[in-house]
């Protein structure tokens, strides 16, 4: 895949050349990197060795082919019916066509609004303060929206499609091959970045807890699956800094003023086609310009985290309150990986579906019915937060 010709049809000012230079830059540094590929195991069953050397080596890995045409069109048509019924503004309970808008009754945060082509977190305190120099606004067209939604958390309540690509069974083999067999989850969310409209997020590392610890690794605070529905370029898609997981706190600040913009000269976009899925390390530091192309990107975000990483641990984030993570705890939001596996085995009978070791040990047993829809209503307040 390569970006467009002209990537730019709205303004960024004097920023334009500079700007399309890098993203073609950085996407030839991206294909230099060796970390792609489609899902491969080993003799055992295992994730391969290759592919383990690499992502741990760079921070990510994009997995090529992952989710099916069939797959594809059941997401794409959720994902029409939530922005569908997304709030016809900020703070509205109601939608364009005045029915109960999407989350309007939800007690736990669900959706994340911006202005068009703007950077709502980078330079504020949000977020543990971890996103400390604003991105570059672009000017957006002159009739585009007040607001965009760009973010919705709690996403698996509102799309049984998104649900059941959670439970694809090279996506929890991916989870426990970097985070173990007791592998958790953490958060799950969409990302929307439309044409001329998506707001961009600032340089960032993720995680609060653990940079301190004695325990401390370059896998303390997780990963996120990023599994794409309509791929994504450079223009549009998260752009890594290779092998800053291994690193630390960087001083994010620092680097962007070394660089002397926000184009951070060691960064390299996430390339992906249509179905393809990217497993990007938390610690990794990772950013998004606004998206003045001409492509959507829809992203389906899905957290994992490690069981050692969390049980016990007391928790932060913005994604719930702080709370110390027990057993109990755990459990009840890791129900939802039980839910994704039956909700998929319905939809897709000929699939072997994944066994997840903590449940398949204890006998424990979620299926996937109408009281486990109703039951999921708000839980992403028990989201395991590091």
């Amino acid at each position: 895949m390569t970006i467009q010709e002209d990537p730019f049809p709205v303004d960024y000012g004097e920023d334009s050349d500079a700007m399309a230079a890098y993203l073609r830059a950085g996407e030839e540094r991206a294909y230099a990197l060796g970390n792609r590929g489609p899902v491969r195991y080993d003799a055992g069953g295992t994730l391969h060795g290759d592919i383990l050397e690499a992502y741990w080596r760079c921070g990510f890995y994009v997995f090529e082919g992952v989710l099916g045409a069939e797959e594809l069109a059941d997401i794409e048509a959720d994902i029409a019916n939530i922005r569908e019924r997304l709030p016809r503004q900020k703070g509205s309970p109601l939608d364009a066509k005045g029915r109960p808008a999407l989350g309007a009754d939800c007690q736990a945060p669900t959706l994340f609004w911006s202005k068009p082509l703007g950077d709502p977190f980078g330079g504020t305190d949000l977020a543990n303060g971890r996103h400390p120099v604003k991105m570059l606004e672009p000017t957006p067209a002159r009739d585009s929206p007040e607001e965009i939604v760009y973010l919705i958390l709690g996403s698996l309540q509102f799309s049984d499609a998104c649900l059941r690509a959670y439970g694809h069974p090279d996506l929890l083999a991916i989870s426990a091959g970097i985070n173990g067999d007791d592998f958790v989850p953490f958060t799950d969310a969409i990302f929307i970045k439309e044409p001329g409209l998506g707001a961009s997020v600032a340089w960032h590392q993720d995680g609060v807890t653990h940079w301190d610890s004695e325990s401390w690794d370059q896998g303390s605070h997780g990963f996120n699956i990023m599994a794409q529905l309509y791929g994504c370029t450079p223009a549009n898609g998260v752009w890594v800094v290779p092998g800053t997981h291994k690193l630390g706190k960087v001083d994010i600040r620092a680097m962007v003023a070394a660089a002397g913009s926000e184009r951070l000269p060691d960064a390299v976009p996430i390339v992906c086609g249509p179905g393809a899925v990217a497993v990007t390390n938390r610690q990794a530091l990772h950013g998004s310009f606004a998206n003045t192309s001409a492509d959507w990107r829809v992203t389906l975000n899905f957290g994992c985290h490690r069981r050692a990483s969390v049980l016990g641990v007391q928790g932060g984030g913005l994604h719930n309150a702080p709370a110390v993570y027990d057993a109990a705890r755990i459990r009840q939001r890791a129900r939802l990986i039980a839910y994704a596996i039956d909700a998929r085995r319905q939809r897709f009978p000929a699939e072997t579906p994944y066994v997840y070791q903590p449940f398949a040990q204890s006998g424990d047993r979620f299926p996937w019915d109408e009281s486990a829809r109703r039951s999921m209503k708000d839980y992403n307040l028990l989201d395991l937060s590091i």
